[in-house]
């Protein structure tokens, strides 16, 4: 069976329900709020844009990567870019009204450059909603992140660009937390193995192959022990307060 990188989340691979759910709480809240021209940083695997294109006048987004075949609608609203940021090439200042970036900051090298270009493209009123890991809740080093931040941490980057931000966070009920508690102690197994403790002292790049692998197998393993709870899981196990330690993510709204 291949091994595809957990950091491209599936809507088709029941063992990654619990955090594909959790990814689309986050689109389903954007879609409520946003209208007029709107930017994503991040098509990933794609499952966002029906989501966000209806409610959109348009529809721009971007990755460094060519998106699955099919995802991008024709003769629509919606627009791909090839692109690595920073900087937003070929994006006028101040023409989205909304621009959406969902888990990718922590992958960019340059975060407050990124946050900077942000500012630049949205117009005045216009609205950046944007989701990363609270690293108070991850179980080990992810290798795919360049960084991951606490809740005051991400207050400080967006704080730097933005006066006017909402620090939200999304929580899970109790049925969400015995998954996240079962991975817990699955992840601790796994972890037993590494008594040079090398997941911490390598480079990024070496961990990331096996990082995959060990998160995929995981994660199906997961499933296979208790199929129910992993695929019963849902949208609406998952909610938006005030973000604190114990969120999983921060889902900030920063107005320009």
């Amino acid at each position: 069976m291949a091994i595809q990188s957990a950091e491209r989340v599936s809507h088709t691979d029941a063992s990654d329900n619990y955090v594909f759910q959790r990814s689309m709480l986050a689109y389903v809240k954007a879609a409520e709020i946003i209208s007029g021209n709107v930017l994503e940083i991040g098509t990933g695997s794609g499952y966002g844009v029906s989501i966000i294109a209806p409610h959109a006048a348009t529809f721009t987004t971007i990755d460094k990567t060519l998106p699955p075949a099919g995802i991008i609608p024709q003769n629509s609203n919606v627009e791909f870019c090839r692109m690595t940021i920073p900087p937003l090439k070929g994006i006028a200042s101040g023409s989205m009204d909304f621009v959406l970036c969902f888990q990718v900051i922590e992958h960019i090298r340059k975060d407050f450059d990124t946050i900077a270009e942000i500012k630049r493209v949205l117009r005045p009123d216009g609205k950046l909603i944007i989701t990363t890991p609270n690293k108070h809740m991850s179980l080990t080093r992810n290798p795919w992140h360049v960084r991951e931040y606490t809740v005051d941490e991400f207050k400080g980057l967006i704080g730097c660009y933005f006066d006017n931000y909402e620090p939200l966070g999304i929580y899970g009920n109790g049925k969400v937390m015995q998954y996240y508690e079962n991975n817990r102690r699955s992840v601790d197994k796994i972890m037993k193995y590494d008594v040079l403790k090398l997941q911490k002292r390598l480079p990024r790049w070496i961990l990331q192959m096996p990082y995959d692998v060990l998160n995929r197998i995981n994660r199906r393993k997961l499933l296979k022990d208790n199929t129910e709870l992993t695929g019963s899981i849902n949208i609406n196990d998952y909610f938006l307060k005030l973000a604190d330690d114990t969120c999983f993510d921060m889902f900030f709204v920063a107005t320009k």
